[in-house]
């Protein structure tokens, strides 16, 4: 056989799966982490009682 006969194999072809599986899990993990984010307080609820409305 010569050396144009090969095609990329089954190594880049693991390599490449591997790449994939890995970023699967990686953005599984990123929407796991976001989704723990809590929004900011913007204080729009408590907007009365800053101002001295409620005491």
């Amino acid at each position: 056989m010569d050396y144009t006969s090969y095609g990329p194999g089954t190594l880049a072809f693991i390599i490449v799966a591997g790449i994939g599986l890995a970023l699967f899990f990686l953005l599984k993990s990123m929407n796991r982490q976001i989704a723990k984010i809590q929004p900011p307080d913007d204080g729009h609820e408590n907007g009365a009682r800053v101002n001295g409305g409620d005491k």
